[in-house]
């Protein structure tokens, strides 16, 4: 099965560190092989270093890529976590 979603990162500070590490533990929660595509770049969605390499940030329209048995549910909901789950700011006061 393949799946893919078309997603804009909403948060303050984009997939950077507490938000990419929260949806790479997401991610890590399916079987599905899962690859973030963004400005011509493609990265396994299930590597921290991967996702912060990106640096998709807000207003950034990337594309979630998922191949395998849970390849739809992972695509949803991983596009979901991005649109409305994750922090809007990392903890630093």
């Amino acid at each position: 099965m393949y799946a893919e979603r078309d997603v804009v990162v909403s948060n303050k500070t984009g997939l950077h560190a507490r938000p990419a590490a929260i949806f790479v533990q997401r991610a890590n929660q399916f079987k599905s092989a899962i690859k973030i595509v963004f400005n011509g770049k493609e990265i396994n969605a299930k590597s921290m270093i991967g996702v912060l390499s990106l640096g998709a940030g807000r207003g950034s329209r990337v594309t979630i890529q998922a191949e395998g048995e849970d390849a739809e549910a992972a695509a949803a909901e991983l596009a979901r976590v991005i649109e409305e789950e994750l922090p809007e700011e990392d903890a630093k006061e």
